[in-house]
């Protein structure tokens, strides 16, 4: 037995005895129709069993697909625990929302972003890449698709779009804080110099390799303040990692750091819990400082003394440049938006 034809577009402008054009722009583009005669046409639509105009027909068509990719930098589970980045997307999905686009997550591989190819089949007008390292893959196969790039923090790219923030200001006032508090021995723990799976002290050849921006930034703020002090890299931004990291820094010793300060929040409170893991108090032992002041950071105990990103607003004015190339815009210069140190009760002065 022959299974009923599909209606379709032909199927319900022959019922109510118009064009198929009209029939499809009583879907597309219902400024073109009247009111009345829009109704019909979906009530027509409803009856015949025909849900609308196929998404992937219409893009093969009009070669647009009305979506704007999201490129992370790592793989979903771990990028839907980042606080930062969920804070980021929902700034960008808020700024996106209402103007009939809606957004595609294309996960990262092997902390490097994701591969070529799921970029070559993402069905995307506009791309947004967060945080990935300088050589990602994936970068270059958005530029061989020719889709206009926005760039949250990093690679720093030419013609793209950008939404930055001053890394290495930002990193130099966590470490004159703790400095003007009498802070002489100090450990920084950060995340990966590299996509490469890497924990362990850096050393100096290790930090001029970096491909992460952000990193290089961070790290180079406070060995710029801090001087040659030892640096404990986690292959990512994980409070297990950090925690590993930090009980290595804070062993006992007669050069034990009286502060550590941490390129994330999530780093810095794994460092915390490191702390009293060895029976070290926070801060009358040891200072700890964050990076990005993310919402759990002032509920943290101690309440974290960090670095305050305004993540909502970079994710709002990647939305707005991704919006402004779709209508044929120019990336312009970078958007930078500003820094603040938020001083709370996880430091103090060295006694």
């Amino acid at each position: 037995m022959d299974r009923p034809r599909k209606p379709t577009l032909d199927t319900v402008a022959s019922a109510v005895g118009v064009s198929r054009a009209t029939v499809s722009n009583a879907y597309n583009r219902p400024d073109q129709l009247s009111a009345a005669l829009r109704e019909r046409i979906l009530a027509a639509a409803q009856a015949l069993g025909y849900a609308g105009p196929d998404p992937v027909a219409r893009s093969l068509a009009t070669r647009h697909s009305a979506a704007v990719g999201f490129m992370l930098g790592h793989r979903l589970s771990a990028s839907f625990s980042d606080q930062a980045l969920s804070v980021v997307l929902d700034g960008l999905a808020s700024t996106v929302d209402g103007h009939d686009h809606c957004l595609v997550l294309m996960p990262g591989h092997d902390r490097g972003g994701p591969r070529p190819s799921t970029v070559s089949r993402a069905q995307a007008d506009v791309v947004v890449a967060y945080s990935l390292p300088d050589d990602a893959p994936a970068l270059a196969a958005v530029r061989a698709r020719g889709l206009p790039l926005v760039v949250i923090d990093q690679p720093v790219l030419p013609d793209t779009a950008r939404v930055e923030v001053d890394d290495y200001a930002g990193a130099r006032m966590a470490a004159e804080h703790v400095v003007a508090r009498g802070h002489r021995r100090v450990a920084v723990l950060t995340f990966a110099l590299r996509p490469d799976g890497r924990n362990g002290l850096v050393s100096p050849v290790r930090r001029g390799s970096a491909s992460f921006r952000v990193t290089r930034d961070r790290v180079n703020g406070y060995l710029d303040v801090l001087g040659d002090v030892p640096v404990w890299e986690c292959a990512d931004s994980t409070r297990e990692l950090a925690r590993t990291g930090a009980r290595e820094l804070l062993s006992p010793s007669p050069t034990r750091p009286t502060a550590v300060v941490c390129t994330s929040d999530e780093l810095a409170f794994g460092a915390i819990q490191a702390a009293r893991d060895l029976g070290l108090r926070v801060p009358e032992d040891v200072s700890v400082v964050g990076f990005d002041d993310i919402p759990a950071a002032q509920h943290a105990d101690p309440p974290l003394t960090t670095i305050r990103q305004p993540l909502a607003e970079k994710g709002r004015r990647a939305g707005e440049l991704a919006l402004r190339l779709l209508d044929g815009g120019r990336p312009g210069e970078p958007s930078r938006v500003a820094l603040g140190l938020v001083e709370r009760e996880s430091t103090t002065a060295v006694k």
